[in-house]
Order: structure tokens, then sequence, then C-alpha cells
């Protein structure tokens, strides 16, 4: 028998992470020649024929969505008749078809939601140990990639306290991207990649500081973690320096995500916020926390935003616990139809979103005649739905709104 060293082992074991770093490494300059190759953005307000897709995911996804899909049948009743709108309903991205196939999005479903303009998304169970699912992708992450939609779009308003936040968070960048391509080098040493390229830092940034300028917000707030994460965290901020430069009319700061998370609860300083731009991991972990701010995660919608096309979704999980329960039908659809009212803004129907929009703050934040509790003591989603429905449609809305505000 021959028994090798440790240090021919380790040359074996190093040998292997690197070749599987370099495939990496390969996949990720590819990426950035397609995104210098990139065509431009299309305007979806101004398609003749706008289709919509509609995925209800998994566990609570199809309950919910269907609720949201009401409000917007709903409000585009004209367009759809006209022929201007179409909404499609697209099936097969639940959890169970997604592990029979062992793929994040399959392809069937990936080639329909290609079919679409803008998609309406409900939420996806993401495999994780011991749940019984195999190790897939989550499907949002393969979304985002696939379409490359780089900007996810989280608002955060509660009039009353004077906040008004709104995140870019980069999507397609980060630890999350390769956060399943990483190497088991052996028993011992496990490592994960991140990546920051200067294509993806510019686009966020840049579609931030285009959002302070044209809503007329006079600061942008950029987060990350350059102190200690030097290279991608260093390269994200040094790329918001100089884009800084072409908008003098913004002003803006850079902060470290461990305070800034504490500032989010400082009442003394949070209203100061408006505009806040950072990586994807941090995107992710500030924007629950200040959606809890706002009521919880069931509050606060979420649109994902790339050149050709756009995703809207709820910030929250599939909640697969209250299928189990037989609590379904009690799921809160706030947070996905926040995220229509996002789409319907964001494809030009400007003032059905402002109203709805209107109509959430007085059902959810002022009147809240009709309680979502997630059980059997509160109202259905269902119910809910007809609620916001029937407050859109209130004459007295802007000054029931108005109200609420100077309660």
């Amino acid at each position: 028998m021959v028994c090798r060293s440790p240090v021919m082992m380790n040359d074996a074991e190093i040998e292997a992470a690197k070749e599987h770093f370099g495939k990496v490494l390969r996949e990720q300059l590819e990426r950035v020649e397609r995104m210098k190759a990139s065509p431009g953005w299309i305007d979806h307000s101004k398609l003749d024929r706008l289709i919509i897709g509609v995925v209800g995911g998994d566990g609570i996804g199809p309950y919910i969505c269907r609720h949201a899909e009401g409000v917007l049948r709903e409000l585009l009743k004209e367009e759809i008749a006209a022929g201007k709108v179409e909404v499609r309903t697209i099936d097969g991205l639940t959890i169970e078809n997604r592990a029979r196939q062992l793929k994040a999005i399959p392809d069937e479903v990936l080639a329909e939601l290609r079919k679409c303009h803008v998609i309406l998304k409900g939420p996806t169970t993401t495999p994780k140990k011991g749940d019984g699912w195999p190790n897939i992708e989550s499907a949002n992450v393969a979304m985002r990639r696939e379409l490359d939609l780089f900007a996810n779009v989280r608002p955060v308003r509660i009039p009353e306290q004077g906040i008004d936040w709104t995140f870019f968070r980069e999507n397609t960048e980060g630890a999350y991207v390769l956060g399943s391509r990483g190497v088991d080098v052996n028993e011992d040493i496990a490592i994960d990649f991140t990546v920051a390229t200067t294509q993806g830092c510019e686009r966020i940034i840049r579609l931030a500081f285009e959002h302070a300028r044209r809503t007329g917000v006079n600061r942008v707030t950029v987060v990350t973690k350059a102190n200690v994460i030097k290279r991608t965290d260093g390269k994200f901020l040094s790329v918001a320096e100089r884009i800084a430069k072409e908008y003098p009319e913004v002003k803006w700061d850079d902060w470290f995500i461990d305070i800034m998370t504490a500032k989010l609860l400082d009442p003394y300083r949070r209203a100061e916020f408006k505009v806040m731009v950072l990586p994807n991991l941090y995107g992710d972990i500030i924007t629950d926390e200040a959606a809890q701010i706002q009521g919880g995660v069931g509050t606060a919608g979420s649109a994902n935003i790339g050149a050709r096309y756009a995703m809207f979704e709820a910030i929250h999980g599939s909640a697969p616990r209250m299928v189990d329960e037989g609590r379904a039908q009690y799921a809160d659809p706030s947070s996905i139809i926040k995220a229509a009212a996002m789409l319907l803004n964001h494809v030009g129907f400007v003032e059905k979103a402002r109203r709805l929009e209107m109509a959430l703050d007085i059902c959810t934040q002022f009147e809240r005649r009709v309680r979502v509790t997630g059980r059997a003591d509160g109202a259905t989603g269902e119910e809910f739905g007809r609620y916001v429905l029937e407050t859109v449609a209130r004459k007295d809305l802007e000054d029931a709104w108005r109200k609420g505000l100077s309660a």
C-alpha cells in the first residue's frame, strides 16, 4: 500500500479547487461581455400590446397571487377588453415540479416567462438542508439571472413617521449569485465566492441616482462593508464615488451595513434616509428589516427590473406551514398587491398605481376595517382583496388618504 503525504493530498485538493474556480471565473467573464453587448432598455409603457405573466409559485403563493391578479384584472379591465393588455397564467414553478426536474426553473416555464413583458410572481420555496427537497438553486436567483433582472427595488413607506425609503438592491452579483457555486476543498475547508463587476455596479448605482433625480429626492446613501470587504465592496463604493459626480444636484453619502441596520431603528435619524443602493446580500437583509418597521414582511412589495423584462413579487417566503395547517386562505396578500401597484406604475398606468397605493395605505395603516391575522380570527385574503378594490373605487379616496396622513 502506498501512503500519500499530506502535502501531496493538499496539492491535489488545491488543484481541484483552482479548476472549479477557473470555471466560475470564465462564466463571469462571459457575463461581463453580455452586459457590454446589452441592446438597451425597452419602455413597457409604449408597447402596443402588453403581456403580463402571473406565476403563482408554491406554498401560499397561489392563494395570495389569485387576489393580486383579481385586482390587476379589475383595474385593467378596459385595456384587457381592448386587447392592449393580456394577462397570462404560467404554471409549473412549484417546488414539486422543480424538484422533479432538478431545475430551479424548468425549461418549459422559462420559455413561457420569456414570452411575457412583465411578471407578477408569488413566493417560491427554496430548499434547505433537512427539508426533504433536493438542493436545487433558488428560483428567484435563477429568474433574476436568466432574465437579467439586475435591480431589486423595494419601497417602504410609513407616512405618519415621515419614512419614505426606496432601496435599490443589486440582484445579479454578490454572494447570492455564486452562493451555490462554492467548493468543498476537503472535509475541513469550504469556500464560497462573491463577485462584483464594474458594469454590474454601474447600472444599479446609476439607476438609484436617476431615481433620485427624477423624483426630486435629494439624497442617495450607498451601503457597503468596504472597510473590510475591500475588493468587491470596495469596487461598489469606488464606482459610486465616480457616478455621483455626474449628479451634482443629488447629495450622497456612504454607510457601512452594520451601523446602517442600527440607524434604520433610530427614530431621530431614519426619516433622513431616502434612496439606498447596496449589494445583493446586504439588500436582502436590510429590506426585510425595513419591511418589519413598516408592519411586517407581508406588507412590502418588490420590483425586479431589467432592460428587457421586469418581475414583481412579494418579499416574504412561501410559508408552507400555513398550507400544512390549513390556513393558506388566511394569508395576507398585502405584499403582492403592493407588487401589483409597482407593476402598474412601471408599465405606465401611473394613476391606477397611485390609487392602489393610497388604497393600501388606507386598508393597512389608517382605517384597517378588514384585518388579516393569518388565522381564522382574521379576514381571509379574498375578503381583504375585496376591501382593497372597494377602497380604490371610493370617490373620497384621496380625502380619506390625506385624513389618514394627518391623523
